[in-house]
């Protein structure tokens, strides 16, 4: 089993201590608030770290779950010694550095996964596969809503890069196509440093169209994403992983009684069978530690989703379309 450990063990980190406690050799956790490095070593079983050189020494793979702030220096620690890593989004933030990593990575030939996790979700999975089958038919646009209420957790991002880039990623992975341009609104509703409410129209290759809302705004949770295709209207629901699939036929038509048009609507809502996507996201990372492979979500898919978010945030201030660029 591969050697693992985890940076930041704040909500998120927990849960990757507890995943890893359970399919790989958690050999310990760092926090620079050592007490709860402590509480959450004691639960999983495992060492509290006292310096985060010892734990990038100790472990083979590692989980870096930090404020994003901190995330490009620790990720290039552990890229020079060796060590895969997988760093949670929004993945330092920043394309530029996000780049450097990934060169780094490719350079020490050694494994960087991106923590983008709503893709490993059995829904979008099961999305993904039917378009590609065709079953859906020809996919015309796609449009996502992610909204909840303030997280006293976030200071360093806005809903662009904390919550956007989630749906930014998906929409990337459904068509496996990459974002052309974009063009954002929204802004600062409560008094926060950041954003906590934007709109992203995405124009996406092959002509596809997105549109992204989220916000920090509304009282209750929201993770939905629709497709409207040519043969279907598909509904997606990240929480509870069910699918809802409509299409209409129209019988022949009687001219002289408009009133009654003759609709056939099927709907079919599909429950998939429930998995915890961050448990996939850590199978495929461990997969792919321990085959050389690239993961499912790499750093490269992290510098494609900073740059449309970073051209969301330009558009935000220019209320104007940005391209956004493809290059490596």
């Amino acid at each position: 089993m591969a050697k693992t450990g985890v940076v930041g063990v704040g909500s998120m980190g927990q849960n990757h201590a507890r995943l890893y406690s359970e399919i790989s050799d958690l050999v310990g956790v760092y926090d620079v608030d050592k007490n709860q490095a402590k509480r959450v070593a004691r639960r999983f079983g495992t060492k509290a770290f006292v310096k985060l050189d010892d734990l990038v020494d100790s472990a083979e793979a590692l989980s870096i779950c930090t404020p994003t702030k901190d995330h490009y220096e620790i990720a290039t620690k552990a890229i020079g010694a060796g060590k895969a890593v997988l760093l949670e989004k929004p993945f330092t933030g920043d394309s530029g550095k996000a780049r450097a990593l990934c060169l780094d990575a490719e350079k020490e030939g050694t494994v960087l996964a991106a923590g983008f996790v709503e893709r490993f979700n059995p829904v979008v999975s099961a999305a993904r596969d039917a378009l590609g089958e065709g079953k859906f038919g020809k996919l015309i646009s796609l449009e996502s809503r992610r909204v909840s209420s303030f997280p006293s957790r976030i200071r360093d991002v806005g809903v662009i890069m904390d919550l956007a880039i989630h749906d930014i990623d998906v929409m990337r992975h459904i068509t496996s196509s990459e974002i052309l341009g974009v063009y954002a609104l929204g802004g600062r509703f409560a008094k926060t440093k950041f954003e906590d409410y934007a709109n992203l129209l995405l124009e996406i290759e092959g002509g596809v169209t997105g549109f992204v809302e989220a916000n920090w705004l509304t009282p209750m949770k929201v993770r939905r994403v629709s497709l409207t295709c040519s043969e279907s209207f598909v509904e997606l629901d990240y929480i509870d992983q069910s699918l809802k699939m409509a299409s209409t036929k129209i019988r022949e038509v009687d001219p002289g009684n408009m009133f009654q048009i003759p609709l056939e609507y099927d709907v079919r809502r599909i429950s998939l069978e429930k998995e915890e996507p961050l448990r996939r996201e850590l199978e495929d990372f461990l997969a792919a530690v321990g085959s050389g492979r690239a993961p499912h979500a790499c750093g490269w898919d992290a510098v494609a989703n900073l740059r449309v978010c970073e051209a969301a945030s330009e558009s935000l201030r220019k209320r104007k379309r940005i391209e956004v660029p493809l290059e490596r």
